[in-house]
């Protein structure tokens, strides 16, 4: 039993070397479960297109890349304590650059390649600008490789993150700091090309995650293999919590679960009246306990029969629908930056 991810591989590096093509500084970010993909499979993909760096979260990450990748790995995660370069071989740390996102962390990374990182409108990490002054002194003169901004994907009224980029390298530069590069994130090609200009001695690189990887969904297709699938009938009992079920149909039982991803959803942020209602509407079935599932059989999602297992999800389809069959597959619509998958096999 499988959840497979499949590729068309052709398509996937086409639109990798298209997207590389329009930024040519871009910095592949693989981190977490790497898109689907694994770190490890995004490292080998970047060292077939051409590009010179990638990112990944953790040491941990940079350690499992190094033999997949030829050139630089910039470490996006700082640890709060211990040698964070500790997993790296040291005959490799020379392609190893780490983040700072503190004093502290700026003083802990004394003797690694430094990238350090600056507080966004994000708020999420980074130094303030008021703490400059003192990471000169903790950096005690020693060339940093360069510093980086995570900004924010939304842009409400009166929000500038070209603005907030140019008035960090301002700052910085005042302060008596080179900034060789500088990374960021969302900004578009105009914006960046711009930046270039009115600082043409700082190299502004963009760090591309879900736009590089997922950005053709064409190229992409997730799907569960069917383990079972018989009939019940109105008031049977079914799976851990022995609910009974509301009308005859087919109980089908497809591979996916909780381990894979399955069922996991991030929170969303809702603005305008209409994804409200449709939020609403979710809540007030799932009080019922029907959800839907991210399963489709014959262009239609199925409904969860239970929560999804570990390993696997039960889905309860209608008896008027031909039910599929085992080894059969179902169409899944999932996030791919929350689900481990099986396999990837090119389609």
């Amino acid at each position: 039993m499988s959840l497979t991810l499949y590729v068309d591989f052709a398509r996937w590096y086409a639109h990798l070397r298209s997207v590389v093509a329009g930024e040519p500084d871009l910095v592949p970010v693989a981190k977490g479960n790497g898109y689907g993909f694994t770190v490890r499979g995004l490292a080998r993909a970047a060292g077939s297109i051409g590009v010179d760096c990638v990112a990944v979260g953790s040491a941990d990450d940079a350690a499992a890349v190094l033999g997949e990748f030829p050139g630089e790995v910039v470490v996006l995660g700082c640890a709060a304590d211990g040698d964070p370069g500790a997993a790296v071989p040291r005959s490799e740390q020379g392609r190893v650059i780490y983040t700072a996102a503190s004093l502290e962390a700026a003083s802990q990374l004394a003797d690694r390649r430094l990238i350090v990182d600056c507080r966004s409108s994000l708020l999420r990490q980074g130094i303030d600008e008021s703490e400059i002054g003192e990471l000169r002194h903790v950096l005690g003169g020693r060339r940093v490789e360069g510093f980086s901004l995570h900004l924010p994907i939304d842009r409400p009224a009166g929000s500038d993150p070209v603005g907030e980029t140019a008035r960090w390298v301002e700052r910085l530069s005042e302060a008596g700091f080179e900034v060789p590069v500088m990374y960021v994130s969302h900004l578009e090609r105009a914006e960046i090309e711009g930046l270039g200009k009115a600082f043409p001695g700082t190299r502004f690189r963009p760090r591309v995650g879900t736009r590089l990887w997922l950005g053709d969904r064409r190229a992409l297709c997730a799907a569960a293999t069917v383990l079972q699938s018989f009939p019940i009938r109105r008031g049977d009992r079914i799976g851990y919590r022995q609910d009974r079920s509301a009308h005859d149909g087919w109980l089908v039982v497809v591979s996916g679960g909780t381990a894979h991803g399955v069922g996991l959803e991030a929170p969303k942020t809702l603005r305008g009246l209409g994804p409200r209602v449709r939020a609403l509407a979710r809540y007030g079935l799932a009080s019922a306990n029907r959800v839907r599932s991210p399963f489709s059989w014959e262009g239609r999602k199925q409904w969860f029969a239970e929560p999804p297992h570990m390993l696997v999800s039960m889905l309860l389809f209608p008896r008027r629908v031909e039910p599929p069959w085992a080894g059969a597959e179902l169409m899944a619509e999932l996030r791919h930056t929350a689900t481990s998958f099986d396999r990837v096999v090119a389609m």
